[in-house]
């Protein structure tokens, strides 16, 4: 099994997701565990002295002016993880557990926030047994960190609370914990306060879905050049000295794409035939700009990302000099702009693949083919309520698009008067990305029907390749009507997996 070793320096995008998803293993270096302990003698000393510092010696938020005698810090560090294990509702994902379990890890190894190294090492411990703590979707305003979300995290460390086994069996964290021989940890000064004040669980869901959008998008272009070619399109608009002339990247390597997925065809370039026109409508030709837009929309977010990866999140915060010191470094807008910006540049991808759906199934302007691609019209409805649960999901994709990060409802008694909600943004930007998938599976599937009934004319081979994958993975091809839904299902999954992207790519190679 893939080991990553966590250190005092960032860590990788690549990390993370072998860590949530694959379930690689976590170990320390000796350099994260010496800067641990370094961090924890400046905590230790603090902690002797008579004045009060925040964290440390102190309550918290709008509490913070009460001053905590040593006999009650290791009650006040249990009291805060067990009061902001506060969330409600379904729970969130395995995945993004793991995410956010590992993130705070990283930042506790960084040495800047106090926590002693037995505590990093449960943390791992966790991560390695596969104990994933039950954390539920609604209690973080991404601001203080993802405060009650890592808080189910930490009361797990802590023995306390529910959590989920490597078989996703939910059961006692203090059952889970000797069951695997790890000791729950008893929290000293600042550690709660440690465990709960990041980004994690919303950087986490922004790099995962990094990660899926990059499959997306080089599906999009797949799928966008399938439909231009079973609308008999031109491909003439993808030549990159046009691209050249508005050097946006995301738009040439969107056109560059389809343009290799469409080498060969003899389907393209039938716009002066029969019915002639002048250019092919904007769902077909402006494909790579629209497309475009998001993948420099997805640069940027993945810079964003790896500058929070490269981050230290917490309050107060230990530095080389040996002070202590709160700052505000914990508000989640960084992040939560960039997760909504996505989304927007979701739904229109979404809106764009399913226009060109819409004018595949419309005999007055697919030219040529059978109104639905039905296979007997009127007898058989064909695809034509296939493309309503596209439309229905682009509607949902465009509600998804407003933006979470411009809301704010002041907490903690006016203390934390502005937030985030990253964690809002990241949450809905997860269901944005599945209905993308779902949107782009439903196109898929039209147009390797369509293509296919173009009698006569042979597709591309890369066209001809992402065909017979479709097929091999059980979405069905022309013919009478029959039940979509498992058809529609298998599209989808194929979509996920990548499956269209590999399929072209054995032709064209590697996509942009």
């Amino acid at each position: 099994m893939h080991t990553v070793v966590v250190g005092t320096t960032s860590v990788t995008a690549s990390d993370v997701l072998a860590v949530a998803r694959d379930g690689a293993r976590v170990e320390l270096s000796e350099d994260a565990r010496a800067a641990l302990a370094a961090a924890r003698r400046t905590v230790d000393a603090l902690a002797a002295k008579p004045e009060p510092v925040y964290g440390v010696s102190t309550g918290f938020g709008a509490l913070a002016t009460r001053h905590i005698g040593p006999e009650l810090r290791t009650r006040l560090q249990r009291n805060i993880v067990r009061s902001h294990a506060a969330g409600m509702g379904p729970r969130v994902e395995r995945e993004v557990v793991r995410a956010l379990m590992f993130l705070r890890l990283k930042t506790v190894c960084s040495g800047h926030t106090g926590v002693r190294p037995e505590v990093a090492q449960t943390m791992a411990d966790l991560l390695n047994a596969g104990i994933t703590p039950v954390v539920h979707e609604y209690g973080s305003l991404g601001c203080s960190g993802d405060l009650a979300p890592l808080s189910h995290c930490a009361l797990t460390l802590m023995g306390e609370g529910e959590a989920e086994d490597a078989e996703g069996v939910v059961r006692p964290a203090a059952e889970l914990l000797a069951a695997h021989g790890i000791a729950p940890v008893e929290l000293r000064e600042k550690e709660g306060l440690a465990l709960l004040n990041g980004t994690d669980g919303m950087l986490g869901m922004l790099l995962m879905a990094l990660a899926d959008l990059e499959v997306l998008y080089k599906t999009a272009d797949v799928t966008a050049a399938l439909s231009l070619e079973a609308l008999l399109g031109t491909d003439r608009v993808l030549a990159p000295e046009l691209h050249a002339i508005r050097p946006h990247p995301g738009q040439a390597a969107s056109a560059a794409n389809m343009l290799a997925v469409l080498r060969g065809s003899e389907l393209t370039g039938h716009h002066q035939d029969d019915a002639p026109r002048v250019q092919d409508a904007y769902s077909v030709r402006c494909a790579p700009q629209v497309a475009g837009a998001g993948r420099d929309t997805l640069a940027h977010a993945r810079l964003v990302a790896e500058r929070e990866l490269a981050a230290a999140v917490d309050n107060p915060v230990v530095l080389p000099d040996g002070r202590v010191e709160s700052n505000g470094n914990f508000h989640g807008a960084p992040v939560a702009y960039v997760l909504d910006f996505l989304a927007i540049a979701v739904a229109d991808l979404a809106s764009i693949a399913e226009r060109r759906t819409d004018r595949l199934l419309d005999k007055n302007r697919s030219h040529g083919l059978p109104p639905f691609l039905a296979d007997d019209p009127g007898v058989d409805s064909g695809l034509m309520i296939a493309q309503y649960t596209q439309a229905a999901l682009v509607s949902e994709l465009k509600r998804l698009a407003v933006p979470a990060s411009v809301d704010s409802i002041p907490s903690s008694a006016m203390q934390e008067d502005h937030v985030s909600m990253g964690w809002s943004a990241a949450r809905k930007l997860r269901t944005a990305v599945d209905n993308l998938a779902r949107v782009l599976a439903v196109e898929l599937y039209a147009a390797t029907r369509a293509i296919e009934l173009r009698e006569g004319l042979t597709p591309a081979p890369a066209s001809r390749a992402a065909i017979d994958a479709a097929r091999a993975a059980g979405i069905g091809g022309p013919g009478p009507d029959r039940h979509l839904a498992p058809d529609l299902a298998a599209a989808d999954a194929f979509v996920r997996a990548g499956g269209a992207v590999a399929a072209v790519e054995t032709v064209t190679g590697p996509l942009a």
